[in-house]
């Protein structure tokens, strides 16, 4: 499975957007499951646009399976806030820290997204150790 950021979801469903092609043609090569998270959608709604082409073509994508939405639970939602804490230097928003406590939590690492700087920062945590992202593309 592979966790999806905000970045490519406004880019593949906004054609002016400078990553629309590269976003499109990595989508194309994904063959696993891939899933987002209510704050990530959020986010891609937000800068869509509300009643724009792209956040109808985001909503129906989504309606029809071709992406899965994880939600918080009363377990993973302090891990997330505990996430956006950790670092003063380098904050982490809500957004990027539910796609690192779905990471945890569902057992994957990889990461479609367009904020390498970011992400190449995070870990995600399994027991007392601590694992890069795989960031796709």
């Amino acid at each position: 499975m592979i966790l999806v950021d905000t970045g490519p979801l406004v880019a593949l469903f906004d054609p002016k957007d400078g990553q629309h092609q590269r976003c499109a043609k990595a989508l194309k090569l994904v063959r696993e499951p891939i899933r987002t998270t209510v704050p990530v959608l959020t986010e891609a709604f937000h800068m869509l646009g509300p009643g724009s082409v792209g956040s109808d073509r985001l909503r129906e994508f989504v309606l029809k399976g071709g992406l899965s939405v994880w939600w918080f639970d009363s377990a993973t939602l302090p891990r997330a806030f505990e996430l956006m804490d950790m670092d003063s230097d380098h904050p982490m928003d809500l957004a990027d820290a539910s796609l690192i406590v779905a990471a945890e939590t569902l057992g994957s690492r990889k990461v479609f997204t367009v904020d390498r700087k970011d992400f190449e920062a995070y870990r995600v945590r399994r027991g007392h150790r601590h694992y890069t992202i795989d960031i796709i593309p």
